[in-house]
C-alpha cells in the first residue's frame, strides 16, 4: 500500500515530527505486520529517526549540520544558493525502513520519524510510504 504525506515547512531549516502521519497511514492499511518505507521527495529534504522526547535535540542536529555544512561556500551556490542543502540532505538519506509489528511502528518508547527540511520554506513537502506486508 502506498501514500503520499505532504505538509508545508516554515523554516530554512527544520526537523518536522511525522510519526502520527504516518501511522495512521498504518491504520488505515490494515496491515499488521510488515515493514515501512519512507522516501522523502526532493534532493533537499530527508529523513531521520530521532529523539523526540527533548525538542533540544531536533535543534541540535540541525546545529550540528550547519557547524558540519556551512552555507555559502558550495560551488553549487553560484548556481542558487542552496548547495549546503543538498549536502545536508545527501549527509542524513532520502529514506527509512521501520519495521510494523502488530499494527504499530516498531519505534523504541524515545524515537520518532522526522521530516530534514534543509531548503525552506516550502509551500509543499511529500514524503512517500510505502507498506509492505509480511506473508
Amino acid at each position: 500500500m502506498r501514500n503520499t504525506i505532504q505538509f508545508r515547512t516554515h523554516q530554512r531549516e527544520e526537523l518536522i515530527d511525522i510519526t502520527e502521519e504516518v501511522q495512521k497511514n498504518v491504520r488505515n492499511s490494515g496491515i499488521r505486520n510488515g515493514i515501512v518505507a519512507l522516501y522523502a521527495q526532493g534532493a533537499t529534504g530527508a529523513i531521520m529517526i530521532q529523539e523526540n522526547w527533548d525538542a533540544s535535540i531536533r535543534t541540535d542536529v540541525v546545529h550540528l549540520l550547519r557547524k558540519l555544512i556551512p552555507r555559502g561556500v558550495w560551488l553549487h551556490d553560484q548556481q542558487d544558493g542552496n548547495g549546503d542543502s543538498h549536502l545536508k540532505a545527501g549527509l542524513i538519506g532520502p529514506s527509512e525502513t521501520i519495521p510494523l509489528i502488530e499494527g504499530s511502528l516498531g519505534l523504541s518508547r524515545w524515537q520518532n520519524i522526522f521530516f530534514c527540511e534543509f531548503d525552506g520554506p516550502r509551500q509543499q513537502r511529500t514524503v512517500i510510504s510505502t507498506i509492505i506486508e509480511d506473508r
